[in-house]
């Protein structure tokens, strides 16, 4: 793994992946097809992409009892207990309505209605993230979102959806699932067919395809995020133990090829020794091939001449995931400014946060967490202006507004005033 100092690095390198101008155009031909033909597309792209003939791709009450069946006690438990886990964090993010009154009459609020319908993808094929069913259900469950629509691809031998996933979506309370994978799955959830009612927004991560998606259909329905790769910072100090530092740089490497993984050290000793330490690991690592072309392409190591400067860093990359792993790490925690999740201390590494302990792992990438926030509650929501003046508070105010309006040029706005003020 690379090491520099910080003062010979004037950037972060990171990976940013908007398509092929080929990815893009199948992508906007893939839409045009499902907007068009309906189940037709969606048939054809699975039996295309996936080689598989489903001619019924919703998820059956039959194959959703089957799921539970095929899943062992030990993971049911361990699904509901991180759901409940999930369900506690996001309810404390709960908003309701609220309004204020003034003595002229006056009454100013703000109604928070939850969203109609949502659509949630779930990336699988060769895979099953029921984390990712709980991360993004969830939320939107607690918002109050009436119909939860998920879409997931199914498996290129059974043709069926994982049983983690089906039984993480019953946990959690969605019900109406679609053996549907990829862009053409986005364009469903935008747009409608036959057999799947168009949603208000889209969540979940997924492919560069559904990337891209999400991206073609955003503006005729909202969607997260566009997700990147997975990221991680770990700050830390010469107190942290060398082989926990790699094994949680390697757990980010192993998602994906253009994942980045990053160290930020003010010591020297603990930047080479966790360099040899993620060689070592990675010998044995079952996903070595992956996590190994990420670390040498996106890992690196970075010396800093002191904590302060390592603080400074971190805020530069604006990490995914933030790990302090230093002597006084709460302390340091009031610096950090740009970060999507913050772990705090040796006993919290990143995938107590994926899988566990509450918080969303739905986060913002590539440097978005200077200005994005994880998937919450309020996304799931939204919020209405309440205005009522009554007519004392018209003539209170009405000839200051329709100066207002004058100000703008706008003469119909400052009549629209007036006229009540006469009457």
């Amino acid at each position: 793994m690379r090491i520099f100092k910080v003062s010979d690095q004037p950037s972060i390198k990171r990976s940013v992946d908007s398509g092929t101008e080929e990815q893009r155009a199948a992508v906007k031909m893939i839409i045009d097809s499902v907007r068009k033909v309906g189940d037709e597309a969606l048939i054809a792209y699975s039996l295309e992409f996936d080689g598989i003939s489903l001619e019924n791709f919703a998820v059956t009450k039959e194959e959703k009892r089957e799921a539970y069946k095929e899943l062992d006690e030990q993971n049911l438990a361990v699904i509901r207990e991180a759901a409940a886990n999930i369900r506690l964090f996001h309810e404390k993010q709960l908003r309701t309505s609220w309004m204020t009154t003034d003595e002229n009459g006056t009454i100013l609020g703000q109604k928070v209605t939850p969203l109609d319908s949502v659509g949630l993808y779930v990336p699988g094929g060769t895979a099953a993230y029921p984390s990712s069913v709980l991360m993004n259900v969830i939320p939107a469950k607690v918002a109050g979102v009436k119909r939860i629509v998920i879409t997931s691809p199914p498996d290129k031998k059974t043709g069926k959806l994982p049983p983690a996933v089906l039984v993480a979506a019953q946990e959690a309370g969605a019900e109406e699932i679609y053996k549907v994978g990829g862009a053409q799955a986005i364009a469903a959830l935008a747009y409608g067919t036959e057999t799947i009612a168009p949603v208000d927004k889209i969540t979940g991560p997924g492919n560069i395809y559904v990337a891209l998606a999400k991206r073609e259909v955003f503006g005729d329905v909202d969607i997260d995020m566009i997700a990147g790769p997975s990221e991680i910072a770990i700050l830390a100090d010469d107190t942290a133990k060398p082989n926990e530092v790699a094994a949680d740089l390697l757990s980010q490497a192993e998602h994906d090829r253009l994942s980045c993984s990053v160290l930020v050290t003010p010591s020297e000793a603990l930047a080479a020794a966790v360099a040899d330490e993620v060689e070592k690991q990675l010998a044995t690592l079952p996903r070595q091939e992956i996590a190994r072309e990420s670390i040498e392409n996106y890992g690196a190591i970075y010396v800093t001449d002191s904590m302060a400067e390592a603080v400074q860093t971190v805020n530069l990359l604006a990490p995914e995931h933030l790990e302090i792993i230093t002597e006084h790490a709460m302390q340091l925690l009031g610096q950090i400014r740009h970060a999507g999740a913050i772990f705090i201390g040796r006993y919290s590494p990143e995938p107590v946060g994926d899988y566990f302990a509450g918080p969303n792992h739905v986060l913002p990438t590539n440097g978005t967490a200077r200005f994005s926030s994880p998937l919450n509650v309020e996304d799931f929501q939204k919020k209405s202006s309440i205005v009522y003046y009554s007519e004392k508070a018209l003539k209170d105010y009405g000839e200051k507004i329709a100066a207002f309006a004058r100000l703008e040029g706008l003469e119909a706005h400052a009549r629209a005033v007036e006229t009540r003020l006469k009457g």
